[in-house]
């Protein structure tokens, strides 16, 4: 069997002979394929698809368990969870799917909002007032806000704009920096 000839954007992957596209600034983190195809002839679900359908049957159960020991019936919870778990695996998708799209801080922000929402709402489910769970999704939105902003500023070559650059002090025309004088 014969090689494909490599197209101009394309590298060889290894000595499989297969022809892959170059990865630019929103590469795929390592080991996250999309959804390449098995060797066994299957296809196999990328990490952008797994990792959000995990967190939202977690979230969903948690929030049956949460419903059920407040003192709603088994039915309830159940329809509760299940509504749960598809609104937040819906968005988690969404979000997962043009985060490649957003810069660093409107992405940190977007993960933010969405676990932010997320634990207020859990929060409330279990009995406060609207009040204090909403104080309590800001706080945790927010700390996944500085936790999201840490790891994205961490890898920093994942960025759809290219790595960030330091920003150059700008200097007066005769080559002293503002406030310097």
């Amino acid at each position: 069997m014969e090689n494909p000839a490599p197209r101009h954007d394309a590298r060889a992957a290894g000595t499989h002979g297969a022809v892959e596209r170059e990865h630019g600034a929103t590469a795929d983190a390592p080991g996250t394929e999309s959804a390449a195809a098995h060797p066994r002839g299957g296809r196999r679900l990328s990490a952008k698809v797994v990792w959000p359908v995990i967190a939202a049957l977690g979230f969903g159960c948690y929030t049956i368990w949460i419903d059920h020991t407040g003192g709603s019936s088994g039915g309830h919870a159940a329809l509760l969870g299940l509504i749960a778990a598809v609104v937040t695996g819906a968005l988690g998708l969404v979000l997962v799917h043009f985060q490649s799209t957003m810069i660093t801080d409107t992405r940190a922000l977007a993960y933010g909002a969405l676990f932010g929402a997320s634990m207020g709402w859990l929060y409330n489910l279990s009995g406060p007032s609207v009040l204090k769970s909403s104080a309590w999704g800001l706080v945790m939105g927010a700390v996944m806000f500085v936790v999201s902003l840490y790891i994205f500023r961490g890898h920093r070559v994942r960025e759809p704009h290219g790595p960030h650059r330091p920003r150059k002090q700008h200097t007066h025309g005769h080559g002293t920096p503002h406030g310097a004088h």
